[in-house]
């Protein structure tokens, strides 16, 4: 079956709101008496009389829906968005124009075209009872065209958007999916949610075919929350174009909910749908529903054009000590964190509550305030989310805290308070904190800290949160220290799924090297540390490129070469060496290796590193393409499509986190010879996904450390980040124990939040995030690099990537 997203036309609205913006507008916007140059029709709304004003509403009115489609391709209706570039609004429109700059003239055109020429349109299966009267009525047209854009490009301050790119970035929101299905039936998923609807075979006839369209509204309808009942999915939406069926549909959604295991709870609630033909009801009970935990299935038999459900938890009665439905339920909390697409010297961010799991991409907000006036709707990005467990409605307090010295939440808006009223409502609860960047510094990216507070009980939960990169405009002038700017980054294999990727095969070759260094004086050590080469004066050393790496020695901090001696890979302290050509090189057997060996050496620190298996599973199955070439480097190349069981079988995502899977278990079947994720690490290097080891060695890096640190993070926080004593407790609070203070075993959560937000700044720059916490560890009173030296290992690692893709992966095959 084939799947098209499109922006959904609202136009069930109340037409004289319209009008009354737009005559406000013309006294407001200085803009006004030259909008002719770009909407010719604006003029005509704004200077048509009373009656003809009536006449039209009173068409559009009777016609609701009949402007719901026009077109399947491009040049359709529904494709005409309004998503503003600031960029391309300050600079001279191309005289060519995109299908997403069409003005109304190009849209009616298309509209006469499909009239004089029905043969070139494609038959549309929609509720749309007239077309003939949209297609004479030009004016009737202009009215809903310009009513569903809400005056958008003719009415915003375009100064205001000049100064403030993040806000020039509205656009329709209300996005749904329409599937059409054959006899084969399907299954249609709402993007970015749990809401299914399964077509079984057979439900149309062979021949005919169903399009089956899913949209979800937000706030359900508020007559379902109550002392007896709390809704926890969005009002869905539900479309069929063919209702001579033979087959029901089955309606299925995962909910944020369960109903408690004590017998008082399972008799006393239950999870239900209801129905309704109409978005304002009446609804009704539907008996045919099955519930798996966290998951009801409806079967949806009675049919109609246009159907409503939604799915809410039901209390037969409340009997003390239960309150009221939620003392029946463990739910979950879903809140998410949105902003503008690009950030800006001041910007608004909005916590929003939401009253079931399905937290979209995207968010209209239209009661933003920017220097005490109203500014227009605007679409807000999806931050950041996160879930909680809370057992009843209760006051919640919410804190926003920017990690970076260079931002600050404005002091009123630090703190602001959600009542329990407004949480029983189970509709979105939003609150607005403006965030300000100090004095005239450089615009970059960074980390802020949200703190929910759970006043009764004293429950803390917090989770960070990255804001997106500053305007394009705003990005060119931004300098990056030159460190940065000369580093030759790791080209990385694609880490999107992409299933056309083809992974280069592994060769096992002699390692090219240009550059040698000879000994100058013998260095032996009566303690062998690790990761430091030995040698006698006079070797020849193999250099892997001339990069110096900063680390400890035995007691200070020296600079070093990657090099590699009689078969071993490690550090050569620079002093020691004079380096020499390749040619000048007199005997080099001792210095080489193969690709094979280099590869299995500089994944050893992945021995002894600590990693959460669950973070570790989800990374790989997201960024690996082909479960085959997985399979084969790890050793299981017998595997076959017949190995999966049918919930493995689907996508390829769950196909590579099987064979992940399947070696954990061998490796823990055999834990004396076998490590799981060193071997990981090694097959991710054969397979050239060099981007998602460095992501794998960064997460384990700040988690290991952040272990081996424990009390001791404090020291490093002042080192790395000049934090204060203040903002040190911040990052403990929520880890604090009854007696107030952080236990010992927990001290590594602290420490672990403040070393990933510390490397967040870095963006990309891995390399000098390894760099940066060996010195900075270094350089500590009691170093606990001195004994633990996983950290030097993975800055070899990531120093000899380029001479590994060079010499184990061909050039022709990747041209290929």
């Amino acid at each position: 079956y084939s799947i098209r997203c499109q922006n959904k036309l609202h136009l069930d609205i109340d037409w004289s709101d319209v009008f009354k913006h737009a005559h406000a507008a013309s006294r407001t916007n200085p803009f006004w008496n030259e909008l002719s140059a770009s909407n010719p029709f604006v003029h005509d709304i704004a200077a048509s009389n009373r009656n003809e004003t009536n006449r039209y509403l009173s068409n559009l009115k009777e016609k609701t829906h009949l402007f719901s489609k026009v077109s399947s391709n491009r040049d359709s209706l529904a494709s005409s968005g309004d998503e503003l570039d600031i960029d391309c609004l300050l600079r001279k429109t191309s005289s060519r124009r995109s299908g997403r700059s069409k003005s109304v003239s190009d849209f009616l055109d298309i509209v006469d075209n499909q009239r004089l020429h029905p043969h070139k349109t494609m038959p549309q299966k929609t509720i749309v009872s007239d077309m003939t009267r949209l297609q004479n009525d030009r004016e009737a047209y202009k009215m809903a065209w310009l009513s569903q854009r809400q005056l958008t490009r003719s009415c915003l301050d375009l100064e205001a958007m000049s100064h403030s790119p993040g806000w020039a970035q509205t656009q329709a929101t209300d996005i749904h999916v329409v599937c059409k299905l054959n006899y084969e039936g399907g299954s249609v998923q709402l993007p970015d949610s749990d809401i299914n609807i399964h077509v079984p075979v057979g439900h149309v006839l062979p021949g005919e075919f169903q399009e089956v369209g899913l949209k979800a509204i937000l706030n359900p309808p508020s007559s379902f929350n109550n002392e007896l009942s709390s809704t926890l999915s969005p009002l869905i939406e539900l479309t069929l174009s063919n209702l001579n069926t033979r087959e029901a549909i089955f309606l299925e959604v995962k909910v944020a909910a369960k109903v408690k295991n004590d017998p008082l709870s399972q008799v006393m609630s239950d999870i239900v749908c209801f129905y309704s033909f109409s978005k304002e009801g009446p609804f009704k009970k539907l008996e045919n529903c099955y519930t798996y935990q966290d998951t009801i299935q409806v079967k949806l038999t009675d049919l109609s054009h246009v159907m409503y459900a939604v799915i809410a938890v039901q209390a037969n009665k409340i009997q003390p000590p239960a309150t009221n439905v939620w003392d029946y339920v463990h739910r979950m909390v879903s809140v998410g964190i949105y902003g503008p697409k690009y950030i800006h010297p001041s910007f608004t961010a909005v916590f929003t509550v939401f009253g079931h799991n399905y937290i979209p991409g995207k968010l209209t907000i239209c009661d933003i305030k920017k220097g005490g006036k109203n500014m227009p709707p605007v679409v807000f990005q999806l931050w950041g989310k996160h879930t909680f467990l809370l057992e009843k409605p209760q006051d919640l307090n919410i804190s926003l805290v920017s990690c970076d010295p260079d931002f600050e939440v404005k002091m009123e808006d630090q703190s602001k308070n959600i009542k329990e009223e407004d949480l029983k409502t189970g509709e979105m609860v939003r609150q607005q904190f403006l965030f300000s960047m100090l004095g005239c510094r450089e615009m970059h990216f960074f980390v802020f800290l949200v703190q929910i507070k759970v006043l009764k009980s004293n429950q803390v939960t917090q989770f960070h949160v990255t804001t997106p990169d500053p305007a394009p405009k705003l990005c060119g002038i931004i300098s990056r220290p030159k460190r940065l700017q000369n580093r030759k980054e790791i080209k990385s294999a694609p880490l999107l799924l992409i299933p056309t990727v083809k992974y280069p095969k592994f060769q096992d070759n002699t390692l090219s090297v240009n550059t040698y260094g000879v000994a100058l004086k013998t260095v032996l050590r009566q303690n062998k540390i690790d990761y430091l080469l030995e040698y006698f004066k006079g070797d020849t050393i193999a250099l892997l490129g001339e990069d110096k790496v900063k680390a400890i020695g035995q007691t200070k901090i020296k600079e070093w070469y990657v090099g590699i001696l009689r078969k071993k890979i490690g550090l050569v302290r620079c002093k020691n060496i004079k380096v020499i050509s390749k040619e000048q090189a007199m005997d080099t057997a001792d210095s080489e290796l193969t690709t094979r060996n280099l590869a299995e050496q500089i994944a050893l620190p992945f021995k002894k590193l600590t990693y959460i298996y669950s973070v570790v599973l989800s990374a790989v199955s997201e960024s690996v393409c082909d479960w085959r070439a997985l399979a084969e480097v790890l050793g299981y190349s017998h595997m076959s499509l017949d190995d999966f069981n049918e919930a493995h079988a689907d996508k390829e995502s769950e196909r590579v986190a099987h064979v992940v899977k399947r070696m954990k278990e061998d490796c823990h079947a055999n834990k004396k010879k076998r490590l799981f994720l060193y071997e990981l690490i090694v097959a991710l290097l054969k397979i050239d996904c060099q981007g998602l080891v460095v992501r794998l060695t960064q997460d384990t890096i700040i988690l290991t450390s952040a272990v081996k640190l424990g009390k001791y993070w404090r020291e490093l926080a002042e080192k790395l980040a000049r934090l204060t004593k203040q903002q040190i407790e911040a990052y403990e609070i929520p880890h604090q124990g009854k007696n107030g203070a952080v236990a010992l075993e927990m001290m590594w959560k602290p420490a672990y939040d403040f070393l990933y937000t510390w490397a967040a700044h870095y963006g990309d720059s891995y390399r000098d995030v390894l760099q940066d916490l060996q010195s900075a560890l270094d350089k500590m009173k009691n170093p606990v690099t001195k004994h633990w030296r996983e950290l030097t290992g993975t800055l070899i690692l990531v120093n000899c990537m380029d001479v590994l893709r060079a010499s184990a992966f061909s050039k022709m095959e990747e041209g290929e």
